[in-house]
């Protein structure tokens, strides 16, 4: 038999299927990945399909829509409504909460980014999906179904476009894997099991916007300070390239830090909580790093643990290995201010 051609492919449908028994979460899954697909075909051809540009709109946040946000968030919401598992959706793109309706209604609620980082898509830099789903607690669905932390999220995940197209996510207490689609057969095959950070740390790199280097507080300055001049004699690299989904991806396979915190000009930070900060937060920290909200409304928390008071609320974001983590840690204990153990 070749090599080239694997007779029992490790799906994504079978792997859910194994670990959770549950035919409406395989569905659910399916539907993402659809949509996920449709979404890749749709950020590959962007350029000779016309796809560039914006689309005349504003989103929930304020953000100028481009043409590939609107065309993703619909490919999102109709695979999710046809599934028959969701009862409602909630995207960045679209102000309200999406019902579903009561003859498709089923037992999951989704929050989703359908297309992170469009701001960069004109000039083919990888752009993203962020998704995190909770189960509704009575018998129709609610928005407040969503309104939860971290803790009630049953999985989330993110799938990346660039020269592959990854899967990652996990379910609440589980492992991070990871599945690459397969262009031959068309299905997300399991291609990285178990994702850590690397024990080590792994490589010297921050990920953060310096752009914003006058708004944020001093201790933040001090510990992006250290990395640029050097720990343990080592200066550290900086890379950003400004999609949370690509910036995440990095600093979960190399290692690394990755910074988006509460300032002067954003005191609620910038990234929404409940579809990228909550389930970037729960990937990080089954990946054994850690996910701080940093020094936010009077403490330093976890991302996790925080519980959204409106769909689109925002929230500040330390992400990335304990050896990363705990340098801005130590700037924060300088500054008097009580830090948790890592």
């Amino acid at each position: 038999m070749s090599p080239q051609f694997d007779v029992d492919a490790p799906t994504l449908s079978r792997f859910v299927m194994k670990n959770t028994k549950d035919p409406e979460l395989v569905l659910l899954l399916n539907s993402l990945a659809t949509s996920f697909k449709l979404i890749a075909s749709a950020v590959g051809r962007a350029g000779v399909a016309q796809l560039y540009g914006l689309a005349g709109e504003v989103n929930s946040t304020g953000d100028d829509q481009k043409k590939l946000d609107v065309m993703s968030n619909d490919m999102m919401i109709n695979a999710l409504v046809a599934s028959g598992v969701c009862s409602v959706l909630v995207s960045e793109e679209n102000e309200e909460p999406i019902i579903v309706p009561a003859d498709k209604a089923g037992k999951f609620c989704v929050a989703f980014d359908p297309l992170d980082g469009s701001s960069n898509i004109d000039c083919n830099v990888s752009v993203g999906t962020i998704f995190s789903v909770y189960e509704k607690t009575g018998d129709a669905g609610t928005v407040e179904d969503l309104l939860r932390s971290g803790a009630d999220c049953i999985c989330a995940g993110y799938c990346a476009y660039s020269s592959a197209v990854e899967l990652v996510f996990t379910f609440n207490g589980g492992t991070v894997e990871g599945f690459c689609l397969d262009p031959t057969i068309g299905e997300f095959v399991h291609t990285r099991i178990n994702m850590r950070f690397p024990e080590d740390g792994g490589k010297r790199i921050y990920s953060c916007n310096e752009g914003n280097f006058i708004h944020w507080d001093q201790p933040i300055k001090d510990a992006v300070d250290s990395f640029k001049n050097g720990i343990d004699g080592k200066p550290y690299t900086a890379r950003y390239v400004g999609s949370m989904v690509a910036d995440i991806h990095r600093t979960l396979l190399y290692g690394g830090i990755y910074i988006y915190p509460a300032d002067k000009k954003s005191p609620k930070g910038k990234l929404r909580c409940l579809y990228e900060g909550i389930p970037m937060a729960l990937i990080i920290e089954q990946a054994g790093g850690i996910a701080s909200t940093g020094y936010f409304q009077g403490k330093i928390g976890r991302v996790a643990e925080l519980v959204p008071d409106a769909i689109h609320c925002k929230c500040p974001i330390i992400m990335g290995g304990p050896r990363d983590v705990g340098v801005v840690y130590d700037c924060y204990k300088k500054a008097g201010i009580d830090t948790p153990s890592l």
